[in-house]
C-alpha cells in the first residue's frame, strides 16, 4: 500500500510530507520511500502558532480557525508530495496525519476520582481527506493516553521496523524541537523498546536565534553561530539540573518545560549579559548534554550502547553532532543517513506507518514506551471520498 504520512513537530517550522510504499506485518514489515518534501509554514500561520503556546490568553475562535487553516496546508502538501512522486492519487490507499501539537500535558491532573492526561493537535483531517479524497487517519495521540500513556513517544514503531539489530544495542535519537531517543536493545521485540522524551532539541535554540536577532533569523543554521562561541560552564550546569532529566521514564514533554518562555528563568542573567555565540554553544550543548544524560541514567544499565543513529533537524548542525559523540565516547554517534534513510523525513514515515496498522485494526503503540496499561489501535478515521 501507498501512504501519505505528514508531520509537523514542536519547532512549528513546517510540514513534512513523506509518500512510502507498506508491506507485511509485524517483524516483516517493509517500510520504502518514494519520495519526500518538506514545506515551511507561511511567516503569519507560524506567528500565530507560537502565540496559541506561548500561553497568552487567546480566544477559542482562533484556535478554531487554525485547525481550518492547517487542515487546508496539510491537504496542500499531501497532493504536493503525491505529485512530486509522480503517481496517480488514486494509487494511494492512506494519509496518516500527526497534525500540529499546540498543547501536550502528558502529567495527569486529579479531577474527583479521575486522573485526566490531555492532549491537542490540530490540522482537521476531515478537510484533509475532503480535498484529497484520500481516507485519512489522524489524532493518534489521545487513545494512548485514554489507555493510561502520554500519548507520546509513537515513533519508535517505526524505529524498531527499522533498526533493530539482533547483536548491536542502538539507540535512536530524534533531535526536533524536542528529543527523544529510542532504545533498542540486540535481538529484542517490541516489549523491550523503551522511549522517552529527553528533553530540549533544537526548540531553545531556535527561539533565542529568533530572540537575539529580533525574528531576522529563525535557527542556527549549521551551528555557525553556536560554533564561534564558548560554553558557559555555570550556566551549563544550571541548565542541567532542570528537574525533568532526573524523572523516570515514561515521560514526554514539549514546549510548555523547554520553550524560550519556560527557560527564561533558568537562563537568568544569561540571556542579557552572555554573547550570542556564547549563549547558542551553551543551550545547544544542553540539548547534547541532556540527551546523553538520559541514556547514562537509563539506558546504560541494558547494556553498553554500541551504536547511536541520530535523525531529526539537528542531525544538520555539525556542532550538535560533534557535543553529542563527545558526550557518548564509548558509542558510534551517527546520523540516520549513514544507514540509507533521510532523517528529516523519518517522523513523517512513521505516521505513514501508524495509519497502515491502524487501517488494519493493529494496535502500534508502545506501552513500554508511553506507559500505557495496553497495547491500543490509535487515531481516528476519515473516510476519503471523490476529491
Amino acid at each position: 500500500m501507498r501512504v501519505v504520512g505528514l508531520m509537523s513537530g514542536t519547532s512549528m517550522d513546517g510540514i513534512d510530507a513523506a509518500l512510502v510504499e507498506i508491506s507485511g506485518r509485524a517483524r516483516a514489515t517493509r517500510v520504502h520511500l518514494l519520495a519526500f518534501a518538506g514545506t515551511p509554514y507561511p511567516k503569519p500561520v507560524r506567528t500565530r502558532l507560537l502565540r496559541l503556546c506561548s500561553g497568552a490568553p487567546v480566544g477559542l475562535d482562533e484556535l478554531c480557525r487554525m485547525n481550518v487553516w492547517l487542515g487546508e496546508l496539510f491537504a496542500e502538501a499531501a497532493r504536493r508530495i503525491i505529485r512530486r512522486a509522480g503517481v496517480a492519487p488514486s494509487s494511494v490507499g492512506l494519509i496518516g496525519s500527526h497534525g500540529q501539537t499546540v498543547c501536550h500535558l502528558p502529567v495527569p491532573e486529579r479531577q474527583g476520582r479521575r486522573q485526566l492526561r490531555a492532549t491537542l493537535q490540530i490540522g482537521e483531517p476531515s478537510i484533509i481527506a475532503e480535498r484529497t479524497g484520500i481516507t485519512t487517519i489522524a489524532d493518534f495521540r489521545p487513545r494512548d493516553q485514554a489507555a493510561g500513556g502520554h500519548g507520546a513517544p509513537l515513533t519508535p514503531y517505526l524505529h524498531h521496523v527499522l533498526f533493530r539489530h539482533p547483536t548491536k544495542h542502538r539507540v535512536v535519537v530524534n533531535i526536533g524541537g524536542i528529543s527523544n531517543v529510542t532504545d533498542l536493545p540486540p535481538g529484542g521485540g517490541l516489549a523491550a523498546l523503551l522511549a522517552f522524551d529527553t528533553g530540549p532539541g533544537n526548540m531553545l535554540i531556535d527561539g533565542l536565534v529568533a530572540l537575539r536577532s529580533r525574528g531576522r533569523l529563525q535557527m542556527d543554521r549549521h551551528g555557525g553561530l553556536a560554533g564561534k562561541g564558548r560554553i558557559d560552564p555555570s550556566l551549563l550546569e544550571r541548565l542541567l539540573r532542570h528537574p525533568y532529566l532526573s524523572e523516570r521514564p515514561p515521560k514526554s514533554t514539549g514546549r510548555e518545560l523547554f520553550g524560550l518562555p519556560a527557560m527564561r528563568a533558568r537562563l537568568g542573567r544569561a540571556l542579557t549579559t552572555l554573547s550570542t555565540s556564547d549563549l547558542l554553544a551553551t543551550v545547544t550543548a544542553f540539548t547534547a548534554r541532556s540527551i546523553a544524560l538520559n541514556c547514562e541514567r537509563f539506558l546504560r544499565t541494558r547494556g553498553p550502547i554500541d551504536e547511536v543513529i541520530v535523525s531529526g533537524g539537528g542531525n544538520r548542525n555539525p556542532v550538535l553532532m560533534r557535543q553529542l559523540q563527545a558526550a557518548m565516547p564509548q558509542s558510534r554517534v551517527a546520523r540516520v543517513e549513514a544507514y540509507g534513510y533521510d532523517g528529516r523525513a523519518i517522523e513523517a514515515m512513521a505516521f505513514a506507518v501508524l495509519a497502515y496498522e491502524t487501517a488494519h485494526g493493529r494496535a502500534s503503540n508502545v506501552p513500554s514506551a508511553t506507559g500505557a496499561a495496553r497495547a491500543v489501535v490509535l487515531g481516528k478515521i476519515v473516510p476519503g471520498g471523490p476529491s
